[in-house]
């Protein structure tokens, strides 16, 4: 009983820290500092010229965030580095 308590917690421990960091998907986006940094515009621009139909942008935890459609009419979240536009992740 000790051990399936023991598990239970752990996987909720690990389900709330994955649940925290899913705007960055578990990691930031970048360590520069906030000066290097793309207007939110710019990266808007650069998600774009790869196809995204961006609804809403913004910058969060180091990471631009964008909420768009994707070639295929999905609805995704769009992960990028913000020094420069690169994607680092979707969800």
């Amino acid at each position: 009983m000790r051990k399936f308590t023991a598990i239970a917690a752990a996987i909720a421990i690990l389900g709330t820290a994955s649940v925290a960091h899913a705007n960055s998907l578990g990691r930031p986006c970048t360590t520069a500092s906030q000066d290097k940094w793309l207007s939110i515009e710019a990266l808007q621009s650069k998600v774009e010229a790869l196809g995204y139909k961006v609804q809403k942008g913004k910058l969060k935890k180091a990471c631009g965030e964008f909420y768009a459609v994707d070639k295929t009419g999905a609805h995704v979240e769009v992960f990028v580095d913000p020094t420069n536009g690169a994607v680092v992740g979707t969800l």
